[in-house]
């Protein structure tokens, strides 16, 4: 109250001293030491905000006080109080659940939430017997951890019905294994609905697992020695191994990438792509928005095949991979997009064969904020995101449900800035709905 009346009081002098009134006392500058000073408690470092927004009906977004609202879609973004209380450390968006894990000293460091037919985010049940096809707000996944006090989650990553959760204890893997995609032996007929099984990978052929993405319907790892490893639907070459049957155990990817020591995974359909330590670039899979123009005509590529196109960009730090278009950026934050959709330039769908570059004014970049460059990019099935030295979150594409955040529900043809409540370090797109991890604003 005090400093309330202190604050009107030096306000009514100051008034008085600009209608030229005289005052008691004269405009000195050391008069500012008089006002009061309101000091905010700082965030905590390893606290992180959790955004998401797009299809509502599917329960993905964890916002259960939605559903009982007659809207389909939140078409901005929304902050989960779930991370008031979690300390929430990384995400996946699948095709229509989402899964978040937390800093804990229990088994129980995984959450989900969504669609949930194959068990994909665990079984849950109301009663023994009727397990829940969907859940509308996150719920505890119970890993079978060795030691859980110590144990962590390192990344997850979701397909269009099976979760991979990579942790200092190996890889587990949930949900749908009808192709194979969960690394282990395929059970005709079997009841995913119902399943409590939780394929446990301690390693990848006694090498320690370091990164994991999923595809529509196959899974690949990264081992630390620089190796990938795939398995799952393979009809369109996507697992990598040289033909196009399904495979129902890990097998060792070769091709131009075999020996090589690959440093990052992106596929969000059924193209691949990959990052070597040199910057260099790879893929395989569906090829037929020529993601890879392939002389022969062909529109799939079984083998990976180093992408010479996007080499001669210059190093590349980041790329990602959506359902018909390819992302890379160089280590000078260049973006540049190909492939068949809205590659982020212009208000058309187009057809590239070759990188084009996005320009980097687009995303923030001027004579004030001459470093504010792109430094991740990432894909959902049908639009993209870039987040940039700022934080700041940038999206465009196919605005499937809401999935932008834009406050709106047309689709966006040139990459524009999401209002986010914090600063970007990761977004997870999914096929109609997306999460953010945020820090608090300095």
């Amino acid at each position: 109250m005090n400093n309330i009346r202190q604050i009107k009081k030096l306000s009514r002098l100051g008034a008085r001293f600009v209608s030229g009134v005289k005052r008691k006392y004269p405009l000195d500058p050391a008069h500012a030491d008089e006002l009061p000073v309101f000091q905010y408690g700082p965030s905590k470092k390893d606290y992180k905000r959790v955004f998401s927004w797009g299809n509502v009906q599917t329960g993905a977004l964890g916002l259960m006080g939605l559903i009982d609202k007659d809207r389909p879609m939140l078409h901005s973004p929304k902050r989960l109080g779930f991370a008031e209380k979690f300390l929430v450390e990384t995400a996946a968006a699948g095709f229509g659940f989402t899964a978040l894990s937390v800093n804990s000293k229990t088994d129980v460091k995984l959450y989900g939430t969504g669609l949930n037919t194959d068990s994909q985010i665990g079984y849950h049940a109301i009663r023994t017997g009727h397990p829940l096809g969907i859940l509308y707000y996150l719920q505890p996944i119970s890993l079978p951890f060795r030691d859980p006090e110590n144990s962590k989650i390192l990344k997850l990553a979701a397909g269009r019905a099976h979760l991979l959760v990579l942790t200092s204890e190996g890889l587990f893997l949930l949900g749908n294994n009808a192709y194979g995609q969960c690394g282990r032996k395929i059970v005709p007929n079997e009841d995913y609905s119902r399943s409590n099984l939780v394929h446990h990978l301690s390693t990848m052929y006694g090498k320690r697992i370091v990164d994991v993405a999923c595809g529509q319907d196959h899974s690949t790892v990264l081992a630390e020695d620089g190796s990938v490893y795939s398995c799952g639907w393979g009809a369109d070459g996507q697992t990598g191994l040289g033909h196009y049957n399904n495979t129902e155990e890990f097998t060792l990817v070769k091709g131009d990438i075999y020996q090589e020591r690959i440093t990052k995974l992106a596929c969000r359909s059924d193209f691949v792509l990959a990052l070597n330590d040199k910057g260099e670039t790879f893929g395989w899979g569906n090829t037929e928005y020529s993601q890879i123009p392939l002389p022969s005509g062909d529109q799939q590529l079984s083998i990976p095949t180093s992408i010479d196109m996007v080499n001669k960009l210059g190093p590349i730090k980041s790329i990602a991979s959506s359902g018909s278009f390819c992302l890379a950026v160089t280590e000078n934050g260049a973006v540049y997009s190909w492939g068949y959709g809205l590659l982020g330039l212009g208000p058309d769908p187009q057809l590239s064969k070759k990188p084009l570059q996005i320009p980097p004014t687009l995303f923030g970049q001027n004579s004030f904020q001459p470093n504010n460059i792109v430094v991740k990019v990432t894909c959902g099935l049908s639009y993209a995101a870039a987040i940039t030295t700022l934080g700041d979150l940038f999206v465009w594409g196919r605005n499937t449900n809401g999935c932008l955040g834009l406050r709106h529900e047309k689709n966006q043809y040139f990459p524009l800035k999401v209002a986010l409540g914090g600063c970007a370090e990761d977004v997870f797109c999914g096929v109609d709905h997306t999460v953010a991890l945020c820090k608090p604003f300095i």
